[in-house]
């Protein structure tokens, strides 16, 4: 016996969601375009995916900065270490690279802790020695919590 379609409530979006709302399930491309795109915006929420997506490509480039800039260090004869001209490159894209990336890694750990529901002040903890930087670990690894809304703000991207 066949029942007749009851038209959906709620039919699925077709795309991505709009930049203010969180974006879960996101893969490694949209989380980096999601990640410049909302530059300064310490409003709104970022889902686990964004988060940690952009962690990781924020960690492979570090390690290739690292290697640049350890590549380009030669050691004397008399065993002093010396600066050589891939050092000098790799640091200047080390500063580049932090100075890019500082304002946004920090507006995207705010929209984390908003998905969290926590405020996104709770980033000062990184101050602490040890326990503040593994507290604000231990947060964005937390699930999404839908009271997390309150920090949404939809604007017209």
């Amino acid at each position: 016996m066949s029942y007749p379609q009851q038209p959906n409530a709620f039919p699925p979006q077709a795309g991505e969601p709009p930049l203010w709302a969180p974006l879960y399930g996101a893969t490694i491309k949209q989380a980096v375009q999601r990640f410049f795109k909302k530059y300064a915006t310490f409003s709104g929420r970022a889902s686990r995916s964004e988060y940690w997506w952009w962690a990781l490509v924020s960690l492979i480039v570090g390690i290739i900065i690292n290697v640049i800039t350890s590549t380009g260090t030669t050691t004397t004869a008399s065993g002093s270490a010396m600066t050589g001209p891939g050092a000098v490159i790799g640091m200047i894209l080390a500063v580049i690279w932090g100075l890019g990336t500082i304002v946004p890694s920090l507006a995207l750990l705010a929209r984390r802790l908003h998905d969290v529901n926590l405020s996104a002040w709770l980033i000062l903890l990184v101050l602490v020695p040890i326990l503040g930087g593994l507290a604000v670990l231990v947060m964005t690894i937390l699930p999404s919590n839908p009271s997390g809304q309150r920090f949404d703000r939809p604007t017209g991207y």
